[in-house]
């Protein structure tokens, strides 16, 4: 318990070290890019802080599996993927292509956090209030037309029990405004390194699997349903074999 607790309290510790070297770089960097749609470098920064961060604990092990789309750096994909916990971005920081990402509006109200993911040129949403809503889905539809990818977490919210939720419309409408291709990515491993509700960290080794890319093409807005069914399906089927190998073995 005691050496528990002892690598805990470093973990946090190093977590505030980490951003508060990182945080001054990200604000010159995000001055110099204010009018970048793509906000492509301030986002490296965001994505190699997260990298740095999770690197240094002894907590957590990630790995990625599947392969990235051979495209994926000059063509935009809408990505998205579950998501487990809190953990579940400094996993995503290890995927091999630039993106901005969509996080709930409470994020960047944090002292520091929120300071550096305002700085990363992050997209806040403020869940239930149509005009956020519309406010992100055009700067979404902004970094797409520039050329970046957009990252998104269709359930909405983190599953406590570790079940797949409903997933919403938002990230397949956009997709298919934009008519760019949906990534999927499953994750597995995160939901036992940063459990919803705790405010300690747990000692796991997690995956995310790039999935096959599903294409927009011929589709239309009436075409919602089936592109958002499609996504959820591809998650829901890589799941069971990632939990058995990384974390629970929870069915979706």
């Amino acid at each position: 318990m005691i050496e528990n607790a002892a690598t805990g309290l470093y973990t946090y510790a190093e977590f505030a070290l980490v951003l508060a070297a990182f945080t001054p770089i990200m604000a010159v960097s995000s001055l110099r890019h204010r009018s970048d749609p793509t906000q492509r470098v301030p986002g490296r920064w965001m994505r190699r802080l997260g990298r740095t961060a999770s690197r240094l604990t002894p907590l957590w092990q990630f790995e990625i599996e599947g392969e990235r789309p051979a495209d994926i750096d000059h063509r935009p994909y809408v990505v998205v993927a579950n998501h487990e916990s809190l953990a579940d971005p400094f996993l995503l920081s290890w995927l091999p292509w630039d993106m901005r990402w969509v996080a709930k509006a409470e994020l960047f109200r944090q002292p520091l956090t929120g300071l550096a993911m305002r700085f990363s040129g992050d997209i806040p949403i403020q869940r239930g209030e149509g005009e956020s809503v519309r406010s992100m889905m055009d700067e979404c539809a902004r970094a797409l037309a520039g050329g970046i990818s957009v990252m998104m977490f269709p359930e909405g919210t983190r599953s406590s029990g570790g079940d797949l939720l409903a997933f919403r419309d938002g990230a397949f409408r956009l997709a298919l405004a934009a008519g760019v291709p949906v990534l999927p990515v499953a994750l597995a491993g995160t939901r036992q390194m940063r459990p919803k509700h705790s405010r300690w960290f747990g000692k796991a080794h997690a995956c995310a699997k790039i999935l096959a890319p599903i294409s927009t093409d011929g589709m239309t807005s009436d075409d919602t349903a089936l592109l958002r069914g499609r996504a959820r399906d591809a998650i829901a089927a890589a799941l069971p074999d990632l939990r058995s190998r990384y974390g629970t073995g929870d069915a979706a």
